[in-house]
């Protein structure tokens, strides 16, 4: 046990130097990079220098920022800076408009029939999100618009227990989100969380269905849990209570996921397992799920814990399938192309291995 609190405390030493509340605003980035727009709501509070750090606001904000993005960005990589960034190189905040309600966010939006909502984890900052959701979009290729949904985080090693109050904290704000977005008219809402942020997913799915049976499959069109950080039996119990789950949804796991071991072993848990690093789909058989296993991305992945996000192989193929997806209208997008319909479990989980070279191997447990 003292090892794992160790390497926790060695994490923090070292990032303890470096003052992430700063975020330069560069409009001049643009003449460099080429722009992602990224929406945003929010349950931070705003601070007296016009920023949204970790302590917890009254009611939800709404803003636009445009990222800039480096112009020889290669997939998987997230470079970027506290304070005097290069836009050559780095991911850089061009602007970020605080819009005046629900109203000015429709307007903003326009037409737009699809929005995916970034739910970001654990010790994370509003620009670090919102630069997440920027490369994410891009090495991607997400369908509609891009939108944070950013909750307060403190934002530092040691401040896991103050981020799972703000999680709890931030579920009604998410709720809303969800629901500010479905009253504008979008067709399409798919949230896509990592971390502790699968967590306040869940939870917030979990609270509208106890009010409204039905919500969660009526109002959300697609649900991605990133390496989640998650007790497997509270899982269970959130997926009892919610009954029918929003179809697609997506656990992408790896068994090598070395923050989510740690975290297990924190806790007491005798496997060392969370709900993003399981071994065996087969406790979750009786959910209408698919489970990609993503371990074998693992050497090639900056972050063991968001391969998803990190590893230029697996990335190429969630693009795509994108792509195909896209062309010919297909409404699951890449998941019918990684394992078509017909070869999932229809009425339980299935278990989706991807190999290095692409392949899928589907079993139903």
């Amino acid at each position: 046990m003292l090892r794992y609190v160790y390497l926790i405390l060695t994490a923090v030493s070292l990032t303890a130097c470096v003052d992430r509340t700063i975020s330069e605003t560069v409009p001049t980035a643009l003449n460099v990079g080429s722009p992602e727009t990224v929406y945003a709501t929010t349950t931070r509070a705003r601070e007296l220098d016009g920023s949204y750090g970790y302590r917890r606001g009254d009611g939800l904000k709404f803003l636009e920022m445009t990222v800039s993005v480096p112009p020889n960005h290669t997939p998987g990589t997230l470079d970027f800076s506290y304070a005097n960034p290069d836009p050559k190189t780095q991911f850089v905040m061009a602007s970020v408009d605080e819009l005046q309600g629900p109203q000015d966010l429709k307007n903003r939006l326009g037409r737009v029939e699809e929005v995916s909502i970034f739910v970001h984890g654990y010790n994370t900052t509003q620009s670090e999100t919102a630069f997440r959701a920027a490369q994410l979009s891009r090495d991607i290729g997400i369908p509609g618009a891009t939108m944070v949904y950013s909750w307060p985080s403190q934002a530092t090693g040691y401040g896991y227990a103050y981020d799972l109050d703000s999680m709890l904290f931030a579920r009604d704000g998410l709720e809303q989100t969800v629901r500010q977005l479905k009253s504008m008219g979008v067709k399409r809402v798919v949230i896509v969380a990592h971390s502790m942020g699968s967590a306040l997913t869940m939870e917030m799915m979990r609270q509208a269905e106890l009010r409204e049976p039905g919500w969660a499959s009526k109002n959300i069109e697609g649900v991605i849990l990133i390496s989640p950080d998650l007790d497997v039996d509270l899982f269970r119990s959130q997926m009892d209570s919610i009954g029918t789950p929003p179809d697609p949804f997506v656990i992408m796991v790896s068994q090598k996921d070395k923050l989510l071991g740690i975290s297990a072993r924190l806790r007491g848990t005798t496997k060392g397992e969370r709900l993003g690093n399981i071994s065996s789909a087969e406790q979750l058989s009786e959910y209408k799920i698919s489970i990609l296993d993503t371990t074998a991305f693992t050497k090639d992945a900056e972050s063991s814990h968001f391969i998803a996000a990190t590893s230029p192989a697996l990335l190429a193929i969630i693009n795509s399938a994108s792509r195909v997806g896209r062309t010919f209208g297909n409404d699951r997008r890449g998941l019918d192309v990684i394992a078509p319909a017909e070869v999932r479990n229809p009425t339980g989980a299935t278990e989706i291995v991807l190999t290095e070279t692409g392949q899928a191997q589907v079993t139903a447990p």
